[in-house]
């Protein structure tokens, strides 16, 4: 019996070049400033890490970085507002003005690893990391990987990972004179 699988969404601008390095979606604006990061095809549900991702987007790098180990300390909570069915209440929500949130904790663990990962790059190009923002990030769903779980009366049902593709770019914020 043949079943109909239907891919949810291509992973846009992550395809590999000519010399094997990442293309990115969005380039920075002056890249002797800038400083890229990207992982792609990660264990880590692309759901949670899409909201996680658009909670720290345009923070400061030191902030964001603050931000999400005060999620994993559960100081702090990423607000679902998206991709937020059944996704429970709590009144720590309030903090971010939202009404649902949780605390992912590999999609927090794996950002963190990108940012810190993008900050050496910085530091190896030279770039002052107190004043780098969070100038662009993106998450992509990547190819499903798939498992099969057993059913009553013989039966076997997909058991799909969903994974994804991170990208971002950390930015030299422009000082006001």
């Amino acid at each position: 019996q043949a079943r109909g699988s239907k891919q949810q969404g291509r992973c846009a601008g992550a395809g590999q070049g000519a010399a094997g390095a990442m293309k990115y979606s969005r380039e920075a604006e002056n890249s002797t400033k800038s400083c890229k990061a990207s992982g792609s095809d990660l264990r880590v549900h692309f759901k949670n890490t899409c909201v996680t991702a658009a909670a720290i987007k345009k923070m400061q790098l030191k902030k964001a970085k603050k931000y999400l180990e005060d999620v994993l300390e559960h100081k702090q909570a990423i607000p679902f507002r998206f991709f937020n069915g059944c996704i429970g209440r709590h009144a720590q929500a309030k903090m971010t003005n939202a009404t649902q949130c949780r605390w992912p904790k590999k999609s927090c663990e794996f950002l963190l690893h990108l940012l810190k990962n993008a900050e050496s790059n910085a530091e190896v190009k030279g770039l002052d990391t107190d004043n780098l923002e969070i100038f662009h990030i993106q998450v992509n769903r990547a190819q499903k990987q798939r498992r099969r779980t057993y059913r009553a009366h013989g039966r076997t049902n997909p058991y799909m990972s969903s994974p994804c593709h991170i990208e971002l770019i950390l930015q030299e914020k422009d000082r006001a004179v």
